[in-house]
């Protein structure tokens, strides 16, 4: 394991400036009061920028300067309205199930303004009990908008001084994961390898990277200023991106049938030559990410070219070796590979060449640059939110959850006055998601992570008594806490107690005991209410939405591969980038629903082994209609013929049936004719014209014979394959529909 590269990674990694951004937003003026002796009084100035900091989501600059301000004016209008009643009761309880139903509803427009709604749930919590009140409700609104406002000039500031610096990130992240997932490709040429495992880990890296690239889409393509930017660097990360897109494309149009390969080539030694060569390969593309996240040049010491040709020369000797009449239809196998490998290779190369910023590389490139004109434009609609008043919709079910478990923390809060009761309502808002698997794993790591950090901050406090080495110790828990608290929840928690002990500390030296009691028993009660809810009230169980999510995965497989396989039928070659992207989101969308599903509880774990297997081969079938298009792009129309038509056709009604027994929940069966396909008869004619060529002893015979046998001998069996991977698909949806 290389620590320097994980650390750089992370020191480097859109999380930690995050995390300090966020840090040095509150800490610079809360240090400045403190040093006047201020901070008591002015302590909503330092909240107000936390509260804004918290909704600074990485994407356009125009969607975050109009989310910050949009958080800014909700924020205040949370605290006057929360200032002006928190000594009533039953108007707070009103507060709760108005600012409750509503902020959390907001969430169907998405992740920005949900996390806007979320932060302001939030400012109504730190409000609820009047403890952030100073001399005046207005001088409090005051001082909170002064906050608030000054992170935004910070933020905005920052991105002025390094305008590319979000998306360099964001890109180097995702070709780091896409590295992972290339690694991961490369043990299914391992011996023995665990088919299931690999499997999953590929899937699961499928949603990080499709997320990465959703970002990279919004960002690079709803900010005007980068499509039609002219500076170099603008230009190369459009073109870093359009090939990064191409390149996870590329890399999962390698997918064989991985059984047969082992047992036709095991302990021949080529298939770990294979492996080996993948994984040299991903370590160059990991390098690349790494530089591109870190600003530098990618190291060209690694010669790609060297790396690729490894796995040709021992093909070659093989082919050498064992090619005979017998072996060519494997041999043939190993070649498409080694094809995939040296197009990867070739990827990582161009990619490589990206990272100096050069402009000889745009006036190499010059084409390539095609801004996609199908991203989509998010537009605020009211009748969207009043479409979702039903309990139909996850989104108001979830707002009644968050409603019912915060009048519950508030009602316990009153007949129970703690001496921070407010932590119980911020813990529920906190840990309550729309998924019971996510609030779940939140309720588990917030309980172990407050415990955690209560344990290393009594600590520090006990044995640390410089005040100065306490507020660095402070900054450091503060950065951690917000740079993991999005990736590792337990990490993030475990440093926001550390900090708020600290802080606490400096406050009151002597109240800490106080607060971590406190901190304790609110975090509990607030972690079992969250539990309850999340359990009993209006549930949204996997179970119950995942037909939606399989019956959008089965279209776009369908509208995918028509749009591929026309190309084999005399259709122009047209781009497929469209239904490559849709399938790709419908695909990830469905393996992150499933993996949620996996922590659900077991009683409504109905068909998890049909589901898991249903996952695994919509990830197969993606893979082969993607590898089926990497031959259409790359030979065009030059093997189109009518003989493709029959087993097109066989293929679409197939994928027609899978999305009406899915649709329907009726058992259907495939009334397809068994007649002769035309281009199979045409491969086996080519294929004896071959076998006799080599019988004769002419091995190097005609190269557009081999060439031709070669591309339309795999091309028939990617059909095959599909044909085959659907069939089994059907299966699967008849037992689920039964």
């Amino acid at each position: 394991m290389n620590y320097r590269a994980i650390l750089q990674r992370f020191i480097t990694s859109q999380y930690f400036f995050h995390g300090f951004r966020i840090t040095a937003g509150v800490i610079i003026p809360a240090f400045a009061l403190y040093y006047y002796d201020l901070l008591l009084v002015m302590m909503a100035l330092p909240m107000g920028a936390l509260c804004v900091s918290l909704t600074d989501n990485p994407g356009p600059l125009h969607h975050r300067r109009n989310s910050l301000a949009a958080s800014l004016v909700i924020n205040i209008i949370v605290v006057l309205i929360t200032g002006l009643v928190y000594h009533q009761p039953i108007l707070i309880i009103a507060c709760i199930v108005l600012f409750g139903m509503f902020f959390s509803l907001i969430g169907v427009y998405g992740n920005r303004v949900s996390s806007i709604g979320l932060i302001a749930l939030i400012v109504f919590t730190f409000n609820s009990d009047g403890h952030l009140e100073t001399i005046n409700l207005w001088q409090t609104i005051l001082w909170f908008a002064v906050g608030g406002i000054w992170y935004i000039i910070l933020s905005l500031f920052l991105h002025t001084l390094q305008p590319y610096k979000f998306i360099q990130q964001l890109m180097g992240e995702s070709l780091m994961e896409t590295s992972d997932y290339l690694r991961v490709k490369g043990k299914l040429y391992s011996r023995q390898p665990d088919y299931t495992a690999l499997y999953n880990r590929l899937i699961e890296l499928q949603v990080k990277i499709h997320q990465h690239q959703d970002d990279l889409r919004e960002m690079l393509f709803k900010t005007r200023t980068i499509i039609e930017d002219s500076t170099v660097k603008g230009r190369i990360l459009m073109m870093m991106f359009l090939d990064s897109v191409d390149l996870l494309e590329s890399i999962m149009t390698s997918q064989h049938n991985y059984q047969e390969l082992h047992d036709e080539f095991d302990g021949m030694g080529i298939l770990e030559t294979y492996q080996t060569c993948i994984e040299a390969l991903a370590n160059e593309l990991f390098e690349i990410g790494l530089a591109i996240q870190t600003g530098l040049q990618a190291s060209q010491d690694t010669d790609i070219d060297v790396i690729a040709r490894q796995p040709l020369n021992a093909f070659l000797a093989l082919r050498k070796e064992k090619l005979s009449p017998d072996t060519i239809e494997q041999f043939i196998k190993l070649r498409q590979i080694l094809y995939s490998i040296q197009d990867v290779a070739e990827r990582i190369k161009r990619l490589r060449s990206f990272t100096g910023y050069d402009k000889k590389v745009i006036r190499s490139f010059k084409g390539d640059i095609k801004p996609d004109k199908d991203v989509e434009h998010t537009e605020i609609n009211p009748q969207l939110l009043i479409e979702n008043l039903s309990l139909s919709s996850n989104h108001f079910r979830h707002a009644v959850r968050v409603t019912v478990a915060l009048l519950a923390g508030y009602i316990i809060s009153l007949f129970f006055p703690l001496g921070h009761s407010y932590w119980i309502l911020l813990t529920i808002v906190t840990i309550l998601k729309p998924a019971y698997s996510l609030s779940k794993q939140r309720n588990i790591q917030r309980v172990a992570g407050t415990v955690v950090g209560i344990l290393i901050g009594f600590g520090i406090l006990y044995l640390v008594k410089d005040r100065s080495a306490l507020f660095i110790i402070m900054i450091i828990a503060m950065v951690l806490s917000y740079s993991f608290i999005k990736t590792n929840y337990f990490v993030g928690t475990a440093g926001v107690t550390i900090y708020v002990l600290i802080s606490f500390h400096f406050l009151s030296s002597t109240s800490f005991q106080t607060v971590i009691s406190d901190r304790i028993i609110d975090t509990i009660i607030g972690c079992a209410i969250a539990f309850i809810c999340s359990f009993f009230v209006l549930p949204s169980w996997g179970r119950e939405q995942i037909n939606t999510y399989i019956i959008a995965m089965l279209k776009a497989n369908k509208s995918y591969f028509d749009a591929v396989a026309q190309a084999f039928t005399g259709n122009p070659v047209t781009s497929f980038k469209k239904q490559r992207q849709e399938a790709f989101v419908a695909l990830a969308n469905l393996s992150d629903h499933f993996q949620k599903m996996l922590s659900e509880p077991k009683f409504q774990q109905h068909n998890l082994q049909l589901y898991h297997q249903l996952v695994a081969s919509v990830h197969v079938l993606t893979s082969y209609v993607a590898s089926l298009s990497y031959f259409a792009q790359r030979t065009g129309n030059r093997y189109a013929s009518k003989d493709f038509e029959p087993i097109v056709n066989k293929v679409s009604m197939q994928l027609q049936l899978t999305i009406d027994i899915a649709e329907h929940h009726k058992v259907s069966q495939l009334d397809i004719k068994q007649t002769k396909l035309p281009i199979l008869e045409k491969v086996n004619e080519l294929l004896a014209t071959r076998i006799k060529e080599m019988e004769s002893g002419n091995d190097d015979g005609i190269q557009s014979v081999r060439k031709t046998l070669s591309d339309l001998k795999t091309i028939t069996e990617q059909f095959e394959l599909i044909s085959t991977i659907v069939t089994d698909e059907i299966k699967i949806l008849q037992k689920l529909a039964a």
